[in-house]
């Protein structure tokens, strides 16, 4: 529990904390969301589609016909949320294919060449010989495997993006459930 003296102390403080001051600091903070999009309500004019969102916003109130002011906010707040969702999907897709890229890159300039297998090696399975250090596959003919590889560097990467990424979508499904939750839970007159 707090204390009323903790209480006065934070209130004393949070009177301090004023945010950027400077025109250089305000503008960097308008950009927050801009640095991996997943906090960006909206489209991120740039790179995606405002017709889509505005398509997605449009289905959403077709589909739960909102009859009050908070109703209406909280379904374009579920489009929000859902767009959002997409958004994480796409840079999931991009950072495997970023991964699979450079896997391809590294193949192509170590790789000697051999002869092509003849129709009795291609019958069977490749061998799971993978170096987890490396993560580099010795034999590349299944594409699951490709994609497991890259998932392997994806989450080792030093950056955390890959978790940063699942924390985002573990909280905006999080959303997603609670949205819906009280949608269905409002009273219709």
């Amino acid at each position: 529990m707090t204390s009323l003296k903790q209480l006065a102390a934070n209130r004393y403080n949070a009177l301090k904390s004023t945010g950027p001051r400077t025109e250089d600091g305000k503008l960097r903070s308008r950009q927050n969301a801009m640095r991996h999009g997943l906090t960006a309500e909206t489209v991120i004019a740039a790179i995606e589609n405002a017709a889509d969102y505005r398509a997605l916003e449009h289905a959403l109130l077709a589909e739960y016909r909102p009859r009050s002011v908070t109703e209406r906010e909280l379904v374009l707040r579920l489009a929000s949320v859902l767009w959002r969702l997409r958004r994480s999907t796409g840079i999931e897709t991009g950072l495997f294919q970023i991964q699979g890229e450079i896997l391809q890159r590294q193949r192509t300039r170590s790789a000697p060449r051999r002869p092509s297998p003849s129709p009795a090696d291609q019958t069977g399975s490749p061998p799971l010989d993978i170096d987890v250090d490396d993560a580099e596959p010795t034999i590349d003919t299944d594409r699951w495997r490709t994609l497991s590889v890259c998932f392997l560097r994806v989450t080792n990467l030093e950056n955390g993006s890959f978790e940063l990424l699942s924390r985002y979508e573990t909280a905006l499904w999080r959303q997603v459930a609670q949205i819906i939750f009280i949608l269905q839970s409002t009273p219709r007159r």
